[in-house]
């Protein structure tokens, strides 16, 4: 988030430096017309971003205005993790949220029913956020861990098991993409052994996609390990190739994707072809654009997208950072219980 800008800082500085090496009477110049260029820089990204901000409001500034049609309706909260729920980090072990976002979560889940749909794997969610209150769907929707229900068509072959957590209550792993487990370990072996000559590489294991992070790659390194990435799918012709933050992800090629596991839980809870919801998502990547479609395509509640700069989006609403995503989760759950809803 912010990475035009940060860039923008970068350059200017490695500018600065080079300046030292003129004479002094060069150097003067050479810096006022180095800030200039800054100023000039951050105005523009600021002018782009209030401009964005037309088309993509803040979802705080226009939360009364939004929440207005939400009356009378069953409120659903789908988030997205990694940017939504904790900032975006260099290793993507370390993406904690903090105490008072598990809260905030915590607090909404009592008032409506809340899913984290994540490229992440199910498991590796769930010890993240940790809470029961919560449904989970993970591998951008491929594993879901949704509400019990009355079989449906497609449950007969993808249905797994019924289960109950830790307090008792009865839930269901939906798992579309089974039968691609044993290509994806493989495909999990190849990519390390493929990739272990080129620093910075980091291959995660989300169950049913192989993700390759390359924050720590060397530019230099990219062309290569696109190479190599490719060489792995190559062998697999059932598998496709994704894009993410400083991410490439292997994936079935199934038509699976989070817009499908948003559809799935709303029929889950009982909401299929049904008006009388008020669905809400909150993400910041690629991914979460297909779900923002499917609220898009059926006139339904609120896709918010997170970002601080502007992007291509058909979401409604904007949120800055994770930070913003905890004040609108906070507003929410105080919002139930000073409304009539």
């Amino acid at each position: 988030m912010g990475f035009q800008g940060a860039e923008a800082n970068v350059n200017d500085t490695e500018s600065i430096s080079k300046a030292r090496h003129n004479k002094d009477g060069d150097l003067a110049l050479t810096f006022l017309t180095t800030c200039d260029h800054t100023t000039d820089v951050l105005t523009a990204a600021h002018t782009s971003y209030k401009s964005w901000l037309n088309e993509h409001p803040s979802a705080l500034r226009s939360f009364k205005g939004m929440m207005s049609s939400a009356k009378g309706k069953k409120i659903v909260v789908f988030l997205d993790y990694d940017g939504t729920l904790s900032p975006i980090v260099h290793d993507p072990a370390h993406a904690f949220m903090s105490d008072p976002m598990r809260s905030a979560v915590r607090e909404v889940a009592k008032c409506f029913p809340t899913a984290i749909i994540s490229g992440r794997s199910r498991d590796k969610v769930y010890e993240f956020v940790k809470l029961d209150e919560v449904y989970y769907a993970g591998s951008h929707g491929m594993d879901i861990r949704g509400p019990p229900q009355q079989l449906k068509s497609y449950d007969g072959k993808y249905q797994t098991c019924r289960a109950l957590d830790e307090k008792g209550n009865e839930y269901v792993i939906f798992q579309p993409a089974q039968e691609f487990l044993p290509a994806i370990k493989e495909i999990l072996k190849e990519l390390d052994k493929k990739t272990r000559g080129i620093q910075g590489v980091v291959i995660e294991d989300n169950r049913f996609c192989g993700s390759v992070h390359y924050r720590h790659v060397q530019e230099s390194d990219f062309a290569l390990l696109h190479e190599k990435v490719q060489s792995v799918l190559g062998k697999y012709p059932q598998f496709h190739l994704t894009r993410g933050k400083k991410v490439m992800e292997i994936r079935p090629s199934i038509k699976w994707n989070k817009g499908h596991a948003l559809e799935y839980l709303l029929d889950a809870l009982g909401f299929k072809g049904s008006d009388n919801v008020f669905p809400i998502h909150i993400g910041d990547d690629r991914t979460d654009e297909d779900a923002f479609k499917v609220l898009k395509s059926k006139g339904l509640g609120h896709p918010i997208i997170v970002s601080s700069i502007p992007q291509d989006t058909v979401a409604s609403h904007s949120l800055r950072d994770p930070s913003e995503v905890l004040s609108f989760l906070r507003r929410l759950a105080r919002w139930t219980e000073n409304s009539t809803y």
